[in-house]
């Protein structure tokens, strides 16, 4: 039975604690793959300089692309409008019968995991994974496999408000997402892409 990581996140965009996360997750529970799984952005919360739907999809492709045990997985963006966990991972148990899922969460998630939509039908259905996030208490009391790893504070807020205001993202998300970015205008960016 094949052992698949789920990481779920609007990825708007996408950044190197994303992938550290992944790797760490995959690394530390041997899995077979980690799938990055945009979800869908409802219209009515689309600002100005967000990415659409197709262009988060392409940022995480690009993202991902040197790391052979990672993959899109792109059923929420696809299916469009609100997704809930329990519905997307029950389609995901059905279309792949023989792989078992690993639902990677960070600490704020968990800690409303009891707010979930049929979170305890959810949690017979896959094996969530846990890591923790700075300011996070990372408590619940479904059953959470909990993964150490480094805590680095980067958020796709952050990222937004630098590229929008001219400042530095080296480091902070893949050069080939910064690349696309740019040459899309994304997030109020109008410069074109230097490389350093």
């Amino acid at each position: 039975m094949k052992r698949i990581g789920l990481l779920g996140g609007t990825f708007n965009p996408p950044h190197n604690g994303h992938l550290m996360m992944a790797n760490e997750v995959l690394h530390a529970l041997d899995l077979d793959e980690v799938r990055f799984m945009p979800n869908a952005l409802p219209p009515h919360k689309f600002a100005r300089h967000d990415a659409s739907d197709m262009e988060r999809l392409e940022m995480v492709k690009r993202a991902i692309s040197p790391y052979p045990h990672f993959s899109v997985e792109s059923y929420e963006v696809e299916k469009g409008g609100v997704s809930y966990s329990y519905e997307t991972l029950s389609a995901l148990c059905i279309r792949e019968p023989n792989v078992k899922f690993y639902f990677i969460i960070g600490g704020d998630m968990i800690d409303s995991l009891h707010s979930w939509y049929c979170i305890d039908e959810l949690v017979n259905l896959v094996q969530f994974v846990g890591v923790k996030r700075p300011r996070t208490e990372a408590n619940s009391e479904y059953p959470i496999l909990m993964v150490e790893v480094p805590q680095i504070d980067l958020s796709s807020t952050l990222i937004r408000e630098r590229l929008s205001t001219g400042g530095t993202v080296t480091f902070l998300l893949p050069e080939a997402v910064e690349a696309y970015i740019r040459e899309e205008g994304l997030y109020g960016t109008r410069t074109v892409f230097s490389g350093d």
